[in-house]
């Protein structure tokens, strides 16, 4: 009889770039706590994998949290990640680079990005993962944005796209493990609420409206039915337990845990370890996952780069086909052109130079490029590379803009291409000089915070300070509710201030009604919380995406 194997994975919310904080948290539960280090850290977005200066030109936040991070060291080599780590992007992302792996890709060595959506397996367990924040006046365009951005696109590259959406619904197979940058819709019913509210008051609004969330992402729970899902995005710690309505009288009904965790600061819960159960004869290494590679394929064709609105097949009589769900033979189709050997190669090359402390950071302005990775890739698996197709269709613009505008010269061209800007109103919140008090800004409360626990200095000769660098990390054994007796006393305990809310005004896809079975039975943290003034208004905004660094 073989024995069950459980690996261990440590979770963490945004990281903003506090890679090395990341690690040292990891590094101190092993000195301290006698913790093994875990197999696997994921990270729910806001990663900011971040290079040289160009990159933080991408970045869609303010002027004062446009800082080098400590990933550049991880980029050139000077350093190795200790653990495997995979990550979807987030609304605060160096879009440029992420853009160079649609499909995914290693970021740095030991450090994998999911790309726009992605599944990939390890040690048997399915990984999965959708990048961005959902606004529902992107929702149905193309991947069109690519560098250099205007203020529109520098938004808009780093919202979820139907597309992607679509593909992950066509997987049939069990998925173990998901990630999403927002939280799906609705999820706050099936935990702690009241203690949600009292942590955050100003998403007591949503939460009764019901638009707290991404309906995208509630679609996908739905849908895939993960045993874990985990969030961040809204900069505080929840858990919930989902049982989803069963599929047939014979079927038990699944059960998603759910964990959403803080940005990483101290005295912060943004990081949670936890014991996933694995296949012990599965091979020790990242692997494409067979299914979701026959659905790329399946769904080659449907790739659209266009700004212009457009929607996804369905059984509504428009369409000839709208089911690209995937066979057995198809599947098996992928392993046997693949050998059987589906491990992802270890083929990271850095595409462009990194900081050098030692030279002035010369900037080139941020260029549209072609990852190798996504070459290779590409040309394995018989896709379409989507930075390619975008080069193309930009020089079909120009074309076709020329040609109007030697046909009448006296009228503008109203096609426009993917740099021009698009039809929604523009947010150019994030890039303003000035600051409104009574608007939420990126990160308030951060300016309270130690400046260095936002970013690392990219100089050498700037050491690290590990006496700050965890707070409440959590040992979680096959559950996501836990209780603060867990806690790991690594630096006195702070009242915790408060962060911004996220906001979405889109109307819900339909939702299949399921049951509540338990709520989160944690106690709030002792403390007065400090209260700030904020505009409540501007959660109605519409196209506010810097609600929340």
């Amino acid at each position: 009889m073989r024995r069950s194997r459980t690996m261990k994975v440590a979770v963490a919310g945004c990281c903003h770039g506090a890679l090395d904080k990341m690690y040292e948290t990891l590094q101190l539960l092993e000195q301290r706590h006698s913790h093994a280090r875990p197999d696997l850290l994921l990270c729910a977005g806001d990663f900011q994998a971040v290079r040289n200066a160009d990159d933080l030109r991408c970045m869609a936040v303010s002027q004062k949290y446009r800082r080098l991070g400590g990933f550049a060291r991880y980029y050139s080599g000077e350093k190795k990640a200790p653990v495997l780590t995979i990550f979807i992007g987030g609304n605060h992302e160096a879009s440029n680079h992420l853009q160079e792996l649609p499909y995914g890709g290693w970021v740095a060595p030991n450090i994998y990005y999911l790309g726009y959506a992605g599944v990939v397996k390890y040690r048997g367990v399915r990984i999965g993962g959708l990048s961005g924040i959902f606004k529902s006046h992107d929702y149905r365009k193309g991947h069109f944005e690519c560098p250099p951005y205007n203020q529109d696109t520098l938004r808009s590259v780093y919202h979820v796209r139907s597309i992607e959406v679509f593909k992950l619904k066509q997987l049939k197979q069990p998925m173990d493990v998901f990630m999403s940058h927002d939280w799906p819709r609705s999820i706050y019913h099936y935990g702690n609420k009241k203690l949600l509210l009292k942590r955050k008051s100003f998403f007591r609004q949503e939460v009764e409206s019901n638009t707290l969330g991404s309906p995208a992402a509630s679609e996908l729970l739905q849908h895939l039915q993960p045993t874990y899902w985990f969030s961040a995005h809204l900069h505080v710690k929840f858990a919930a337990l989902m049982q989803h309505q069963a599929n047939g009288s014979r079927q038990e009904p699944k059960v998603t845990k759910f964990l959403a965790l803080d940005k990483c600061l101290p005295h912060r819960d943004f990081l949670q370890i936890i014991e996933i159960e694995h296949d012990p004869n599965a091979p020790d290494t990242l692997e494409y996952d067979p299914e979701w590679i026959a659905v790329l394929k399946a769904t080659n064709d449907l790739i659209n780069v266009s700004p212009n609105l457009w929607n996804m097949p369905e059984n509504n009589g428009l369409h000839a086909k709208w089911d690209y769900s995937v066979s057995e033979e198809d599947i098996k189709g992928v392993l046997e052109e693949a050998n059987n050997d589906l491990q992802i190669p270890q083929n990271f090359s850095a595409t462009v130079a990194c900081y050098d402390t030692d030279k002035a950071q010369q900037r080139t302005g941020p260029v549209h490029r072609i990852n190798p990775q996504t070459t290779e890739f590409c040309a394995r698996f018989g896709l379409m590379d989507i930075n390619d197709r975008i080069q193309q269709f930009r020089e079909e613009s120009r074309e076709h803009k020329g040609t109007e505008e030697e046909e009448e010269e006296e009228e503008e061209d109203s096609t426009g291409s993917a740099e021009e800007p698009s039809d929604y109103s523009i947010d150019v919140s994030g890039m303003s000089a000035s600051i409104n008090p009574d608007e939420i800004i990126l990160d308030e409360d951060s300016d309270e915070e130690d400046p260095d626990t936002c970013s690392v200095d990219p100089s050498p000769d700037h050491p690290s300070d590990t006496s700050t660098t965890s707070s409440d990390v959590r040992i979680m054994p096959d559950s996501v509710t836990v209780s603060p007796s867990d806690a790991v006393d690594i630096a006195n305990d702070e009242p915790e201030k408060s962060s911004d809310g996220n906001q979405t005004e889109e109307q819900s896809p339909d939702e299949k009604p399921m049951k509540r079975i338990s709520g989160e039975n944690e106690e709030g943290s002792s403390g007065t919380k400090k209260i700030k003034r904020r505009n409540q208004a501007i959660y109605a905004s519409k196209d506010e995406d810097e609600d929340v660094e």
